[in-house]
């Protein structure tokens, strides 16, 4: 496996707030890796500074396929294989859910997008069922999923999902984790922030817990899943 993704010595500051202190993680091709952790440990502004939504502090380094995309703007990192589903879904409730899926593709020029939005309605059903309504009107379950289809029809080699699981109810979070094995199954590699951590863990081949910005513990999925730290921390043992 190659790495897909490195992050080395990464640093967020909000005002005098260092949100990040020199978090370093790695995704490889093929794999999901998530990033556990307590509200404000530093998991959404991690993924909001790969994403180019947050600017890194000097010295950072983000590369993807070897190449740095630190200060490299969002819409661009699109073009480069890498999408953002994030947290509260940020889909635009004004519109259908085909437009939704449209927008997401609005980079593209080949002629694989009509068989990608189908993917799309594959692994989500229900947005097929739905694809005229708005997408306002749509369920939390719903929205998220649309939130993730309009992230996969920008044909992302890495995704990054914040909080997919969030508010929603647990046979819909089992129905999102399937799907998400089943996107990474078909070649997408994943990181992903969860505050359901033994969901994460499940899926996850390598996964990384943030404490106060920082990363405390890392390993496999397994060996977090394992961790008597974990299981108190978060998994409420």
């Amino acid at each position: 496996m190659s790495a897909l993704l490195e992050v080395e010595d990464l640093g967020v500051s909000y005002g005098v707030i260092d949100a990040l202190k020199g978090v370093s993680l790695k995704v490889e091709e093929g794999q999901v890796v998530a990033l556990i952790g307590a509200n404000g440990a530093g998991k959404t502004t991690t993924l909001r500074a790969v994403s180019g939504l947050v600017p890194s502090r000097k010295g950072s380094r983000i590369r993807l396929r070897g190449e740095s995309i630190a200060g490299v703007k969002p819409h661009l990192l699109v073009a480069r294989g890498l999408a953002h589903a994030p947290e509260g879904r940020g889909i635009f409730p004004n519109l259908t859910v085909e437009e939704n899926l449209a927008l997401g593709a609005y980079l593209r020029r080949d002629e694989g997008v009509e068989a990608d939005r189908k993917r799309c309605f594959e692994l989500f059903p229900v947005l097929a069922q739905r694809r005229a309504q708005l997408a306002g009107t749509l369920s939390g379950g719903e929205q998220q999923m649309l939130s993730i289809s309009r992230a996969l029809m920008g044909k992302p080699q890495l995704l990054l999902l914040d909080e997919p699981s969030l508010g929603l109810a647990p046979q819909v979070v089992e129905r999102i984790f399937a799907t998400l094995r089943e996107v990474n199954q078909q070649g997408v590699s994943l990181l992903l922030v969860e505050q359901n951590a033994n969901q994460a863990l499940r899926i996850a081949s390598r996964a990384y817990v943030l404490e106060t910005g920082q990363v405390v513990l890392e390993g496999t999925g397994e060996e977090l899943l394992r961790s008597p730290e974990v299981r108190r921390a978060y998994l409420g043992e």
